[in-house]
């Protein structure tokens, strides 16, 4: 019997097998990586755009004391360099994104074969590098399956060229600064402050964890929508920042517990500190951008260059401001709807119910919405019916917005309820504008008190009457003149009738000083004065103050009757205090473009409008309305105010303060100039229509409606000893020759000197 041989098997043809699968895997690979540098997957970036890759930039507007006040932006990305990341935040990127990211060339190959092999289930391969690839120059992978593959060759091949172009540390830096952290929080630095209020330097390392943990998908891990899924994937990041021994398992335990920490500030235009300004400085720049072009001819874009405007506000003043602004607004709001509840056409007084609709309709005429509808088309008919429409809104309250269901016509009705507020300081020494705020909340209410606004004026129109007068006569403030009724005939100053204004309290009789007689606003010296120094000198003395609005050259406007904006006023007033030096408010101290060269640096004009000597005396003026007559409730700890409106009354300052208080016709206007030696600041309160007003004057005037305000506000001012905000004398003077210096019984006021509104 013959044995069967067994035929051995025949590995060479398995060997060659398997390295012919290697060999043409590689040159697969190979192909496919030069199909990819040459651009069959689509173009790739040239030198010049990895040099420098495009980035829409935001415009930061920055104050001068180093805060950003707010930002223009297509994307809400202003760029931190690598000496502002925080080792904490490195650290946990690198942990949980790419832990060999300091050992690699752009591509981490055993990363990539893992994830291949395990079909991404232990997390993908691609590095930071190719992370940075992808968000610079394609963005979002595609769907399809064959194009995915060519774009990540594409990623592959960008990112070796990243690495021979860049640093690591640049890299880390570009990365973290391109990607969008979603609710307009586009790179890191927008995204700690949106999310945690602070610089990125500032994070935590929890906080630095959270962002991290949303790289891998911010949509999936959005804090303010999935908040037990991003602790959840903060943990995880966490774990990994442990496991690569950046922080101890103690460290590790204790953060995990914690939660997120979020202190949220949005960073929407209609969000954040000086809206108003920032609005304004809007428009500044759609003008300078068309008169200051680039290098190359082109104009500059607000939303996408990176621009920094240096302003001249004051970050914490305008803090302060707006916080005294709110305090006292939601509380006279308070007395001021508590009035109108049995008033039948609330908010208004004098006005009959034909009167009100034809107000409404004015106010739908000028709304964006009829406006818009107008342009598209439609009908007055159709506008008007659109108006009448119930729709789902959010709306303004004091307590917070409401969400509710009302017609836009029933909005406009509700808004004109609302009392509005403007602030505004200037450093009188420089023209530096500290603080705008232009309105109590600029979503809902848009148009600028400060400088779009101009409303009569009432008595803060009076110290340009004064000053003229002792400018051109050298009156001192000790001079007397009758507290009687004062005519000026017709035909004078082009007037049709005589002109015999009256004061408010109607009590006359005795002298007076001017002192005593600015002091309680007494009309008929006042009356007096300005025909003594004929209406036209008072004009070009307020023009030259600062004063840009037409002023008629007639007696009336002695009393306020001119409608001015508070911008105006209190830079004229400025000029009291810097000597009788005028100097042009400025916002803007210089612009730069996103490399930080210098494209223009302002400086403010300037110009004498009074000696030196006549500024003292006005201000010694004003002093005394402070000391003894409208704004002595500064100083007071005595007085009862209807429903308390005066808030946070009693003030107690007992610091030299210039100041005049001003009350339109029928309590449509509120005023209040306030002036320290280092600071001037002007109030002003009242509503959209000035037939809505207080009833009475005990709640109306100037020293209720605008006075608390100032005093609020300098009471944080004087608490922040780092502002230095002078408490000091007003600087007397060497050679003095008009006597200021009047007996102390003249220089109190008497019970017939009250706060008057005007008698045009």
């Amino acid at each position: 019997m013959t044995t069967k041989k067994t035929e051995a098997p025949n590995f060479l043809k398995y060997i060659k097998w398997f390295w012919a699968a290697i060999l043409g895997g590689t040159f697969i690979l190979i192909l496919l990586f030069l199909m990819a540098s040459w651009g069959v997957f689509g173009p790739l970036p040239t030198f010049e755009e990895l040099e420098n890759p495009e980035n829409n930039l935001a415009t930061e507007v920055i104050s001068i004391d180093g805060k950003t006040l707010g930002k223009y932006f297509k994307e809400n990305r202003t760029p931190v360099k690598y000496k502002d990341l925080p080792k904490n935040l490195l650290e946990a990127l690198v942990a949980t994104e790419d832990e060999r990211f300091y050992e690699h060339s752009g591509i981490d190959f055993k990363a990539t074969l893992r994830a291949v092999v395990k079909l991404g289930k232990d997390g993908g391969g691609s590095t930071i590098t190719q992370q940075l690839a992808k968000l610079l120059f394609h963005g979002e992978g595609s769907k399809n399956i064959v194009q995915r593959i060519g774009q990540k060759f594409k990623e592959y091949v960008i990112a070796t060229r990243l690495e021979r172009q860049y640093t690591k540390q640049e890299i880390l830096t570009m990365y973290l600064n391109k990607y969008d952290f979603l609710n307009l929080a586009v790179g890191i630095r927008s995204a700690s402050r949106i999310y945690f209020g602070k610089e990125p330097k500032e994070l935590t390392v929890s906080e630095s964890a959270m962002l991290i943990g949303m790289l891998k998908n911010a949509s999936l891990y959005n804090p303010l929508r999935r908040p037990e899924r991003v602790i959840n994937r903060r943990n995880t990041v966490l774990g990994q920042m442990y496991k690569n021994e950046f922080i101890t398992e103690i460290q590790k335990d204790t953060l995990q517990k914690k939660d997120l920490g979020l202190d949220i500030h949005r960073e929407t235009h209609s969000d954040g500190s000086a809206t108003y300004f920032r609005e304004y400085l809007r428009d500044f720049m759609k003008n300078w951008i068309k008169n200051n072009p680039k290098p190359d001819g082109t104009e500059y874009n607000l939303h996408r260059d990176g621009l920094k405007i240096y302003v001249t506000l004051d970050s914490r003043m305008q803090e302060y401001a707006e916080d005294a602004m709110k305090q006292h607004m939601s509380n006279l709001q308070r007395a001021f709807f508590k009035e109108h509840k049995k008033n039948k056409t609330a908010p208004f007084y004098d006005l009959d119910k034909k009167q009100i609709n034809i107000t409404i309709e004015q106010a739908m005429k000028r709304s964006n919405r009829w406006k818009r509808m107008k342009k598209n088309g439609a009908s007055e008919k159709e506008i008007k019916a659109s108006f009448d429409k119930k729709t789902d809104m959010k709306v303004f309250s004091w307590k917070g917005e409401i969400d509710t269901i009302m017609s836009p016509k029933d909005s406009i009705f509700y808004y004109k309820h609302f009392l509005r507020s403007g602030v505004l300081s200037i450093e009188p020494q420089t023209g530096h504008v500290k603080v705008w705020v232009g309105g109590i909340n600029y979503k809902h209410f848009q148009f600028d008190a400060v400088k779009q606004q101009k409303r009569q004026v009432g008595s803060t129109f009076k110290p340009f009457v004064y000053a003229t007068a002792i400018n051109q006569l050298k009156l001192s403030p000790c001079e007397k003149f009758p507290n009687t009724l004062y005519t000026i005939p017709k035909d004078k100053y082009g007037m049709p009738k005589d002109w015999t204004p009256k004061n408010a309290s109607e009590k006359y009789g005795g002298e007076l000083t001017l002192k005593q007689a600015l002091a309680g606003s007494v009309n008929v010296i006042t009356a007096r004065l300005i025909d003594m120094v004929n209406p036209e000198n008072v004009v070009n003395l307020a023009t030259s103050a600062g004063i840009k609005s037409e002023i008629p050259a007639v007696p009336a406007i002695a009393l306020g009757s001119v409608d001015l904006s508070l911008f105006e006023m209190v830079g004229a007033y400025a000029t009291f205090a810097n000597k009788g030096l005028q100097i042009e408010p400025m916002m803007i101290l210089k612009i730069e473009d996103k490399n930080g060269t210098v494209l223009e640096q302002f400086v403010p004009s300037s110009k004498e409008v009074l000696s030196e000597e006549s500024a003292y005396v006005i201000i010694n003026l004003l002093e005394g309305v402070t000391q003894a007559g409208s704004g002595i409730r500064l100083r007071t700890s005595w007085g009862n105010y209807p429903d308390n409106v005066v808030t946070g009354f009693p003030y107690k300052f007992t610091n030299p303060i210039a100041g005049k208080t001003g009350t339109t016709q029928n309590q449509s206007d509120g005023w209040f100039m306030g002036i320290v030696p280092n600071l001037a600041t002007g109030v002003w309160v009242g509503a959209e229509d000035r037939a809505a007003h207080f009833y009475g004057i005990g709640k109306g005037q100037g020293a209720s409606m605008a006075l608390p305000i100032w005093a609020l506000y300098h009471k944080k001012l004087y608490a922040d000893k780092e502002l230095e905000i002078s408490q000091e004398e007003f600087e007397k003077p060497e050679n003095l020759d008009i006597e200021i210096d009047c007996d102390k019984k003249d220089a109190e006021a008497t019970d017939t000197i009250l706060e008057d509104e005007p008698e045009f």
